[in-house]
């Protein structure tokens, strides 16, 4: 990546009332990549969720969500 991802932290989200942040990490790379299919790879739009889930999300748990969409395996409703 030649561009720079600023992280910023998740606003809060009333779903999501625990520190446990599992569900809330989930959920937020799904928006993601629903908003992708539905308006493309450029929507700015998009880019909030982005943020979300890389701030949320462990890295290893987003390569292998990545590998499972390639594969077709995902287990969520994309």
């Amino acid at each position: 990546m030649a561009d720079e991802i600023e992280l910023k932290t998740a606003p809060a989200d009333f779903r999501f009332p625990t520190t446990n942040q599992t569900r809330h990490c989930f959920t937020r790379y799904v928006e993601f990549h629903r908003c992708v299919t539905a308006k493309g790879d450029e929507a700015a739009d998009c880019d909030k969720f982005a943020k979300y889930y890389h701030a949320l999300c462990p890295g290893e748990w987003v390569e292998r969500w990545n590998e499972q969409r390639e594969n077709g395996t995902f287990p969520g409703p994309l």
